[in-house]
């Protein structure tokens, strides 16, 4: 439980603070037996250093030194694979890694404690520093995500990876898939959702190896790798190229490491629209994908850490912009927008008896009390992030259409058959330019709405926000029916047109998720007027009926809070829901 005294800073919320305790039971599929288990064969992986030194930046600004030391585990003769689910928020997660017997694919159940949430391997690496003297300075472990920032490591690998390019940190997480393609490697150094450590300017040593039980469970030799290290010193004031590319106090696109070099080109919503010191950018994470997108938000999406051999190319070309291409992910999200048909559809509206995608809703989270933007004596809101995503099996494919001189535009529904031709569509609304900073992109209307009920479930309040922008921006269940792993609109600097667009394209894939998060306006009830007590957040998707579902009846999500306080200074209580403590 947890309780939120009055906030005044509006803050994206940093996923990833779900409690919940792992099982080794069996999901999805049945478990090897003990003599499957002997004869499955998983890869064959080894960890490895990019490089025998690198030099690691002080930053005076900053807290200290991230420990990016360019190492790798490496997949050979087939890949890393593990599925991570729950039944439900009252079900403990599982784990199972994809073995091969005779060439099959095969369950094997991991043990006990395994993970404990959704964001990857606890304590995986193990790292000591030692200084020129030999004396030991830095002693820690780190989790590990198998998805993390990759690459080939021999030409006859598979050009493009499989799996999914983040591991999740939403807290209402259903299921992900994590892997290491075969011939690849990920990149161990966790981003800044691990900790700084305090280095002095001068040369070090680190050790880097991987936790015993991590080397019985998956067969990895006990191998350390060795890396030479060098930490200078420097300040953001020194001058123009060399201030880090996303602090405390900038927004922009890089991992920390040698080169701290933003990416040209790389905006968010649109100009204008770059964070204020006071609204830093979210830490750089382990790996470029939809799972690390701080969701529709006057924040730019926090960004990946970046493999070191694509730093060290950063730095010696301070104006390379980093993009994706065969056989590497870099962490570059910036895509083309989606491309609307070229006219509106025509014929007669059809809904034919083809596969549908599934909205549902996510408990709200990231709850807390704010004052709206507006500093305003004794008004209050109730702030938080909600996230409705698609099941499946189908993609939710939404194009919008404006006829000149009109401030709307005609939103039609898509309808595909298994073999992805359109045999179908439907009229469903409007889509609205919102011009406020935070959103500054077209909204298909009614795609969600949020309720304040009472403690009897009866309406209490309704929030204004009544549209949205339709983005990839968490992988919810990857595990789910036609999931994709890959999804396109993930970048909302292009995700939902223009202000002077004719025609927009908006689709939420199978298995993902888009998130609102509490900063935005609208994103909030005005509770000034509503008496202290127990009430539920309801996040309510597809509220007229107006998209064609699989299912109606799984469109709404319930969060408890308990409000107290005194008019300016409330407060809000979030008691967990079922196993996930995230307030």
């Amino acid at each position: 439980m947890t309780t939120t005294r009055t906030n005044r800073l509006r803050r994206p919320l940093l996923a990833g603070t779900t409690a919940v305790a792992a099982m080794a039971v069996t999901v999805g599929f049945m478990a090897a037996t003990p003599e499957q288990a002997k004869a499955a064969t998983g890869p064959k992986l080894s960890l490895i250093a990019a490089t025998g030194s690198v030099t690691l930046t002080s930053w005076k600004e900053e807290p200290g030194v991230y420990l990016d030391l360019g190492t790798y585990l490496t997949a050979e003769g087939t890949p890393l694979e593990f599925k991570v689910t729950r039944k439900s928020y009252k079900d403990p997660l599982t784990i199972t890694q994809t073995v091969y017997e005779g060439g099959k694919a095969k369950a094997k159940t991991l043990p006990l404690g395994t993970v404990k949430d959704f964001s990857g391997l606890p304590g995986f690496a193990e790292i000591t520093v030692t200084d020129k003297t030999g004396k030991k300075v830095v002693s820690r472990t780190e989790s590990f995500c198998p998805n993390n920032a990759s690459g080939r490591v021999r030409p006859d690998a598979p050009s493009t990876s499989k799996y999914p390019e983040s591991c999740p940190t939403n807290p209402f997480t259903l299921g992900s898939v994590w892997g290491v393609e075969k011939g690849w490697a990920a990149n161990t150094y966790g981003g800044s959702y691990t900790q700084p450590v305090k280095l002095a300017a001068g040369t070090y040593t680190a050790k880097i190896g991987v936790a015993k039980k991590y080397r019985d469970l998956l067969g990895i030799a006990d191998r350390p790798a060795t890396v030479k290290v060098t930490v200078q010193e420097r300040s953001w004031e020194e001058g123009p190229g060399v201030a880090p590319a996303r602090s405390a106090t900038a927004g922009e696109h890089a991992g920390h490491g040698a080169a701290h070099q933003a990416p040209a080109g790389h905006t968010g919503h649109g100009a204008g629209h770059a964070p204020t010191p006071a609204q830093a950018g979210a830490p750089e994470t382990s790996g470029a994908g939809p799972s690390y997108n701080v969701g529709h938000g006057p924040l730019k999406a926090a960004p990946p850490a970046v493999p070191w051999a694509v730093k060290r190319e950063q730095a010696a070309r301070a104006d390379m912009r980093a993009g994706d291409t065969a056989g590497r992910t870099d962490g570059s999200r910036q895509a083309p927008a989606l491309t609307p048909r070229s006219q509106r559809p025509s014929g007669t509206p059809t809904v034919p008896n083809v596969p549908k995608p599934d909205l549902r809703s996510l408990p709200a989270y990231g709850i807390t009390i704010s004052d709206g933007g507006q500093n305003v004596p004794g008004k209050d809101y109730l702030a938080f992030s909600a996230n409705v995503w698609n099941a499946g099996p189908a993609q939710l494919v939404v194009d919008g259409f404006r006829s000149p001189g009109k401030a709307k535009m005609d939103a039609y529904q898509y309808f595909y058959d298994a073999a992805g031709k359109q045999v179908g569509y439907t009229p469903t609304g409007t889509m609205e330019w919102d011009p406020r900073p935070g959103h500054v992109h077209w909204h298909f209307t009614d795609f969600a709405s949020y309720r304040l009920l009472k403690a009897d479930k009866k309406e209490a309040v309704r929030s204004g926000k009544e549209a949205f922008c339709l983005a990839n921006t968490d992988a919810v269940d990857y595990t789910v029916k036609n999931a994709n792993w890959h999804p396109f609109n993930t970048d909302l600097a292009t995700a939902c047109g223009q202000e002077n667009s004719i025609s927009v394209r908006e689709v939420l894939d199978v298995g993902s998720g888009d998130t609102y998060t509490q900063d935005l306006p609208g994103q909030s009830f005005d509770i000034t007027d509503v008496p202290n007590g127990t009430y539920y957040i309801q996040v309510l998707a597809n509220p007229a009926k107006r998209l064609k579902e699989t299912n109606l009846d799984n469109n709404s999500a319930l969060r408890k809070v308990v409000l107290g306080g005194a008019p300016g200074r409330r407060t809000v209580t979030v008691p967990a829901h079922d196993l996930v403590n995230a307030n």
